[in-house]
């Protein structure tokens, strides 16, 4: 398996990552097979979260004994620094690790949040007191908001930076990504295959090896797509000319149908949850369906405030169709919804 450095961190890992959102969906005895033999395939970087079901816990199982092995990410998603220290504990308990090679800051998707969380006495201190103390060895923080991971990456306060990244959304490609490079700080591509839009590996994982400073992030859930997506880092990664075009072909056919969750919408000022009423195709495919409806139901219900003012699709800057992609979407939920309770 080839490595790369990420960033200032030091850590030599796999040159992809696993991500661990889907491995919360098979019963955990397959779950932890699919760790292992990830693992033993050379991945070396797993990425999970605490508010992913029970993914740190089934992550804890598989690398028992093989510790050493691996570089964990984790994240957690309070502010303060009270909750912030006690999110580290909860995820060393979980993933029964003594330490966590790499915490992140959760989701800062506002300038406003990132103040909060930056800030003297802020959550920012707790975690780097977790640091003094060995829990955690590194910092790092997400985003979708390509101000804010921008402002994170200049800050110097942050050894890694976690955005989307995929041929279909590539805004970071032009700025955040070189901006990474000249900083030092590490790139983690979440969402390489566009929330589910992107349906070949091939072009999905090739793309995102033409950046050398780029660890993509695939979220893994079966033993056969590790081996197809391990299959493709230990061969070519050169993209041909028919790559190309049918990249450019789904590109198109996607354009205004794809929101980047860049929260450039946001906020509502009828509380309507926009970004997550126009995420609730992608969450089916990530979530099991108990989670699914339970989680998004007051997000679909907040849609009821809509009075179509149009001020978010004013703001959008893929000049995205919003309200009409809510109500398919609040629509979708409700179908759903109804198939499972017939």
């Amino acid at each position: 398996m080839k490595t790369v450095v990420l960033g200032k961190t030091g850590l030599e890992i796999s040159r992809i990552g696993m991500g661990g959102i889907p491995i919360q969906r098979p019963p955990s005895k397959e779950a932890v097979k699919v760790i292992q033999h990830a693992l033993d395939l050379g991945i070396t970087f797993i990425d999970t979260a605490l508010g992913y079901g029970d993914s740190e816990k089934r992550i804890g199982k598989a690398v028992a004994g093989r510790r050493d092995e691996i570089i964990i990410a984790t994240k957690g998603g309070w502010r303060d620094k009270k909750m912030a220290a006690k999110h580290i504990e909860w995820s060393l308990k979980r993933l029964n690790t003594d330490y966590i090679d790499l915490w992140q800051f959760h989701g800062v998707n506002t300038l406003e949040i990132y103040e909060k969380v930056a800030r003297s006495g802020s959550a920012l201190e707790g975690v780097q007191d977790a640091l003094q103390a060995g829990k955690i060895r590194h910092i790092g923080l997400t985003s979708h908001n390509i101000e804010v991971a921008a402002r994170a990456v200049a800050s110097g306060l942050f050894e890694t930076i976690q955005f989307p990244l995929n041929f279909v959304s590539h805004e970071a490609a032009d700025e955040l990504v070189p901006l990474a490079r000249e900083h030092d700080v590490g790139f983690i591509a979440m969402k390489p295959f566009a929330g589910g839009n992107i349906r070949d590996a091939n072009l999905a994982i090739k793309y995102l090896l033409q950046f050398d400073n780029v660890v993509p992030d695939p979220g893994i859930e079966k033993v056969e797509e590790i081996e197809e997506i391990v299959d493709i880092i230990n061969g070519s990664w050169e993209l041909s000319l028919e790559d190309r075009q049918k990249m450019e072909d789904i590109c198109t056919e996607l354009d205004t149908r794809f929101c980047r969750q860049c929260m450039y919408c946001m906020p509502c000022p009828q509380g309507v949850d926009i970004r997550m009423l126009m995420y609730i195709r992608t969450l089916w495919k990530l979530w099991p369906p108990d989670k699914f409806f339970s989680w998004l139901k007051k997000v679909v219900e907040s849609a009821e405030n809509c009075i179509q003012c149009g001020e978010c699709e004013e703001k959008c800057p893929y000049n995205l169709s919003i309200r009409e992609m809510m109500d398919e979407n609040v629509e979708f939920y409700q179908q759903k919804r109804n198939r499972s309770n017939p």
